[in-house]
């Protein structure tokens, strides 16, 4: 009777919902086959990582909000699970320098004032716009119609920031250090993991610590597809798909680089010219700007996020596309998209390609990161009432 009532409870998958993100997934595979089989599997990573975040809901803005406001560390103990596991994958991978053939390298970037000022930005534009980077693409997966107008902010807000990097870099910056190269790797682990178990402990205390959410009572092959899973089980999962990321990128994972580059597309497309930008007349950037966004790595991972959290959300049957704003809202989306957007470029990364792959590759711009971004947040959340967000 139990099992009929928990049945009668849950949403029945949308094949509606399925189809169209099977057909954009298939659609996404074939523009990135001219790419090779890589680029390929680094667009079925993608497809895994959105799946995996829409199913443990597992948000880095909501966390922290949830920290600030009600005390509750079960967010932030789960990303501190999810760093330990990725310092333990990656840095067997990043002392040996290669995998499989192919070189590695870390996220690694100066810990000085830019990344500080843009973390403290991206903090405040997260809670404005009620997402991060990895939120915004599998909430817009998930049907979010705002959400979208936070990616269209955080995109122009992150092409904003690449005009002003010439200036940004003639700032005064130390040298980059991640602690595996400097301490070697065995000692930075054994530091790494001891300061992320105190923390945890510390946040498991009585007055801090909440209750876990409990597992399924039936924790079956279809709760397994259909969702929700526990939030250690994200951790670990998305753990495990960054070094995959790094095994065949070469580089750990990241989102927002991405969001820059189609801002500039789109402005090309409006009239503008790289011509003469310092940034963009490098090497690298004017490839990418140059080329088909399927033959850029963080593009394809990026609509794999998007398609696999969709393809979730149709299995879990709460796919409900959702318009409807006020104009507080729509205001706060677009602040906080540009502020995200503007902080990501400036700070080497949002909480995924600064703070996790940076914490995970043992670099202190990484920890710098969530040191700035947890007091923007808590700026940003004081200023969501102003737009009659609560």
């Amino acid at each position: 009777m139990q099992q009929a009532a928990d049945a009668a409870r849950v949403p029945a998958p949308q094949p509606g919902a399925l189809a169209a993100a099977a057909a954009l997934a298939l659609l996404l595979v074939a523009a990135s086959v001219p790419q090779g089989g890589r680029m390929v599997a680094l667009a079925a990573l993608g497809v895994l990582m959105g799946l995996t975040l829409y199913h443990a809901a597992f948000g880095f803005a909501s966390a922290f909000r949830a920290l600030i406001e009600r005390r509750s560390t079960r967010g932030v103990r789960a990303q501190l699970l999810m760093l330990a596991a990725a310092t333990l994958l990656f840095a067997p991978a990043l002392a040996g320098g290669s995998l499989f053939g192919r070189e590695l390298v870390g996220a690694i970037a100066p810990a000085g004032f830019q990344v500080a000022a843009g973390a403290l930005l991206f903090g405040i534009g997260m809670q404005l716009a009620g997402g991060c980077g990895s939120g915004t693409l599998y909430t817009v997966g998930g049907g979010s119609a705002r959400m979208l107008l936070v990616l269209a902010a955080f995109c122009a807000g992150g092409f904003w920031a690449s005009l002003h990097m010439d200036a940004w870099a003639q700032l005064p910056a130390p040298e980059a250090i991640a602690l595996g190269e400097t301490y070697g790797w065995t000692a930075a682990v054994v530091l790494q993991l001891a300061v992320l178990g105190a923390l945890w402990a510390l946040l498991k205390r009585p007055r801090w610590a909440d209750a876990d959410r409990p597992l399924p009572a039936h924790a079956d092959l279809a709760r397994f597809v259909k969702g929700p899973w526990p939030l250690a089980a994200g951790a670990l999962a998305l753990a495990l798909l960054n070094f995959a990321t790094l095994a065949l990128a070469g580089h750990p994972w990241s989102i927002t680089w991405a969001f820059t580059l189609w801002g500039a597309k789109a402005a090309r497309l409006l009239g503008w010219s790289p011509e003469g930008d310092a940034f963009w007349s490098a090497d690298f950037q004017r490839a990418a700007l140059d080329s088909s966004v399927f033959a850029d790595v963080t593009s394809v991972m990026d609509f794999g996020i998007v398609l696999g959290a969709f393809a979730a959300a149709g299995l879990a049957g709460r796919f409900r596309p959702r318009g409807a704003l006020s104009a507080g809202a729509a205001a706060a989306a677009l602040i906080g998209g540009l502020a995200m957007g503007y902080g990501a470029r400036i700070g080497f990364g949002c909480n995924i390609g600064a703070f996790f792959s940076g914490v995970a590759s043992t670099s202190l711009h990484g920890w710098l990161w969530i040191a700035l971004a947890l007091p923007g947040s808590w700026v940003g959340l004081k200023a969501r009432p102003l737009f009659g967000l609560h």
